[in-house]
């Protein structure tokens, strides 16, 4: 416990490089880009675990954000360790992508040598990506493959080069901060609230209904009938309230902001005045 107490510190100390990325990115999603992450092993469950929650958690298209892991979708669940040494294996994989200059690309490393990842990475950059690696040892291979680097010095692991251990607990957290910093940027979060969650269960159609009775001041019943009239869509039911606006009148101000709520709400709310 004392040495995963060190993980934040090493993040902490990345914040300037994490800042950078973030805005690189949510730059590149608005221009329709993409976030593709390349890691193998612990590094690309973790990239999978985080492109796997951007669609539930922002409403994205599955495709804004990716992974590429070494041995593909079966080294989710088993190690395909021989794929990790093929900087073959790496290129080909990333070039199926087609990554341009409108995507971002993440290579993700505990040592920062990995071939798979490193020619992924300098393949992206060849072909016009921007490349960011993510890696906790600087002047590696990887650090050298990108455009720069988000370098977390985490130190030796207890059990000795075991990079699950501290190293993957900061790639997750650099990762959450990298995806959730641009998406806010996007205006796809609205405060700290998950404005653009999909009410699929009744888990999540509570905490559709929950936000709404936060963010306008209604009742639970109000914020249910509001929440029907915009077709459970909570974004289209916030500007509807917040501004006045008919469903179709806030889905066009929603299209009209790229999909930021708050900006969309300002939109209706001018466009009422005008009238």
């Amino acid at each position: 416990n004392s040495e995963d107490a060190k993980v934040a510190a090493a993040v902490k100390r990345a914040l300037p490089q994490i800042a950078r990325a973030i805005d690189l990115i949510a730059a590149a999603l608005k221009k329709r880009g993409r976030l593709i992450y390349v890691g193998t092993g612990t590094s690309g469950r973790i990239a999978a675990l985080d492109a796997a929650e951007c669609p539930p958690t922002f409403h994205t298209d599955p495709r804004m954000v990716q992974f590429i892991i070494a041995g593909g979708h079966k080294a989710l669940a088993a190690a395909v360790e021989a794929n990790e040494d093929s900087r073959q294996l790496g290129q080909r994989a990333i070039a199926e992508r087609k990554p341009g200059k409108n995507d971002v690309v993440v290579g993700i490393a505990a040592s920062g040598g990995t071939p798979f990842t490193v020619s992924a990475v300098a393949y992206a950059r060849r072909h016009g990506a921007q490349t960011i690696a993510v890696t906790c040892n600087r002047n590696s291979p990887l650090q050298k493959a990108a455009g720069f680097a988000i370098i977390t010095e985490v130190g030796p692991e207890v059990i000795a080069g075991s990079s699950r251990m501290k190293a993957g607990t900061a790639q997750k957290m650099v990762l959450n901060m990298l995806s959730s910093g641009a998406m806010t940027r996007l205006g796809y979060v609205y405060s700290n609230l998950m404005i653009n969650v999909l009410p699929k269960n009744t888990k999540l159609r509570e905490r559709a209904i929950g936000i709404l009775q936060h963010l306008t001041g209604t009742d639970r019943a109000m914020a249910q009938k509001n929440l029907k009239s915009a077709d459970n869509d909570l974004p289209v039911a916030l500007v509807m309230v917040q501004s006045g606006a008919s469903r179709p009148e806030a889905s066009r101000f929603l299209k009209t902001a790229g999909g930021h709520v708050r900006k969309a709400i300002a939109l209706a709310a001018k466009g009422k005045h005008k009238k």
